[in-house]
């Protein structure tokens, strides 16, 4: 083999991550499908290659015949003899198949045969390497943009972050450097896809688990998770060990390992409680900071009535309902939040006339509309500052396709101009 193609297998193994060996087979693999197309169909045509000289020679078996009326699959008894002095008819020789002009014409097939192996080696290579890195988080920089999706560079490997995935208060630049967490690794008819998410629940509880020790050792658990990416996130941490102090554990010593993180999230504000499996408990922690008057338990519906007084409904339902939509996801139970009967209007009363108000604006039916404001979304903007996905969640007792034409209206009147 010619010390070029030598330098060539070993640059290929050294940049590309190739065994020799498996370059090795592909050459001849390519070479053959050149051969195939220079010949024609030989009967079990091979490609020879010379280790010493780099000599290419295309061989065929031919099987030795009277006349020859086949000539890419016989040969002469007379031209036989000429390679194998006893053969006989009826027996196979290895006959010298490769034409003069074997380089030029197949040159282009070697080349097309090669780059397409090498395709697919690389990408056996990404869908190894990247099928159990499934749940990690990985670092890379932001090459370019596809409509609304990222491409992240890896290094070898670029991976694809879909608008979806996206935080929607983060903003990224060509060149920036980003981690994100590993949805998903796909082997697609086009290669490998590697989907990322900066979005996923997941990333912040992954984010957690590499800056807190004690994560890692299970002497403190995540019990359960609940984020609005970009905004807020909600974590119940618990520990078996008495002595642990688990919220303690994941702030770290002046706040310095939950600051990491939020660093990391862009400052996305980050809750941190103790774990109950008490619902009662766990309410009362999870909708902090607001103080609780009182709490009714419904078992049988997995539903927490909450009662409050007016200093305290704003903070217990939160900006655009978020902190009750938040402890709902993160208990799994269904939160009504009430304010405590005053002489002043009643809360009910309240919710009536917003569902009014809201009723008209998007032009539903009453029903849905309180369900809606009951749900924490008290006007159209309240409605189109959250993704779809998000909204179609917080109301799960509204039809879905209902629900998502109310997000798109509540999104087209926040856009038009106001009436002068």
């Amino acid at each position: 083999m010619s010390q070029e193609f030598v330098a060539i297998l070993e640059y290929m193994e050294k940049e590309k991550g190739i065994k020799k060996e498996t370059l090795i087979a592909a050459v001849e693999s390519a070479l053959l499908a050149a051969a195939r197309k220079s010949v024609g169909p030989a009967r079990d045509l091979r490609v020879e290659l010379d280790p010493r000289t780099g000599k290419i020679r295309a061989m065929a078996n031919l099987m030795v015949v009277d006349k020859v009326e086949q000539p890419h699959d016989e040969i002469s008894l007379s031209k036989a003899r000429l390679i194998k002095a006893d053969v006989k008819l009826g027996e196979a020789v290895p006959v010298e198949v490769t034409p003069r002009d074997f380089g030029r014409i197949a040159a282009q097939v070697f080349k097309q045969a090669m780059n397409q192996t090498l395709r697919g080696i690389e990408r056996s290579m990404v869908f190894a390497e990247f099928k159990d890195r499934t749940g990690a988080i990985v670092t890379g920089t932001v090459r370019r943009f596809e409509r609304s999706d990222v491409i992240v560079d890896l290094g070898k490997f670029e991976a694809v972050m879909p608008a979806k995935e996206r935080v929607p208060t983060e903003e990224y630049t060509p060149g920036e450097r980003i981690r994100a967490y590993v949805v998903s690794v796909d082997n697609t008819q086009r290669g490998p896809e590697i989907i990322l998410s900066r979005s996923h629940p997941d990333f912040v509880r992954r984010l957690f688990e590499l800056e807190v020790s004690e994560l890692n050792d299970k002497t403190v658990e995540i019990k359960a998770l609940a984020r609005e990416a970009g905004y807020r996130t909600k974590i119940a941490v618990w520990s078996a060990n008495e002595k642990v102090d688990p919220v303690g554990a994941c702030v770290g010593l002046r706040g310095s390992r939950v600051k990491n993180i939020v660093r990391e999230l862009n400052n996305e504000k980050v809750d941190l409680f103790r774990w109950s499996p008490n619902i009662r408990e766990l309410a009362v922690e999870a909708l902090k900071p607001a103080k609780l008057k009182n709490l009714e338990i419904d078992e049988a519906a997995k539903r927490v009535k909450v009662i409050v007084d007016e200093e305290n409904l704003s903070l217990a339902i939160g900006r655009r309902g978020q902190n009750a939509r938040l402890t709902q996801k993160l208990t799994g139970w269904e939160i009504d939040i009430q304010k405590e009967q005053t002489t002043a209007m009643a809360f009910e009363t309240q919710l009536g006339l917003a569902a009014e108000k809201l009723a008209k604006l998007l032009q539903i039916e009453l029903s849905i509309a309180s369900q809606i404001v009951r749900a924490g979304f008290l006007s159209a903007d309240g409605i189109a500052e959250i993704e779809p996905d998000e909204f179609l969640t917080a109301v799960p007792q509204i039809d879905p396709a209902i629900a998502r034409t109310i997000h798109e209206t509540a999104v087209r009147l926040t856009k038009e101009p106001p009436v002068a």
